[in-house]
């Protein structure tokens, strides 16, 4: 039962959540963007290649070859190198690097502007409590303040 308990208090904590909702959405992200390349993005370049469809583009390394039980020889596929499909791959990872990015640029730019807000406290000079910026007495020493 304590090993359930540890389970349990390890996978609600914050931040393992957090993680496991980042990876499920990056999934359905991916997802996207492997739609947007192959079905967006790489038919408008291929048609502007003479219609070419980067996915079939490959180098036949070895043909296959038929069975043929009289000789005892086994069927065996062709052997590939399938640049097309890497071509392909690469775009989605061009694509998925500049959406994350744009949104950690985003999110750098409003981290900013929320550390950059103005003080609402200040310390008295006197007893060194933090105090309203606009105070003019201490409320705890009961020290006048210099205004600005």
């Amino acid at each position: 039962m304590k090993i359930f308990q540890e389970f349990k208090d390890f996978a609600m904590r914050g931040n393992v959540v957090d993680m496991a909702v980042g990876i499920i959405i990056g999934g359905a992200f991916g997802k996207i963007v492997t739609s947007l390349v192959n079905d967006v993005v790489m038919p408008p370049i291929g048609l502007l290649l003479g219609n070419m469809d980067f996915s079939n583009l490959s180098i036949i390394l070895r043909k296959a070859i038929p069975a043929n039980p009289s000789e005892g020889i086994a069927a065996a596929e062709a052997v590939k190198l399938q640049y097309g499909a890497f071509i392909n791959t690469t775009l989605n990872f061009l694509i998925v690097a500049a959406c994350i990015f744009a949104v950690i640029k985003a999110m750098n730019r409003l981290q900013r502007q929320k550390t950059a807000a103005e003080p609402t406290t200040k310390d008295c000079p006197h007893c060194l409590s933090s105090i309203p910026i606009k105070a003019t007495r201490c409320p705890h020493c009961t020290s006048e303040l210099e205004t600005p």
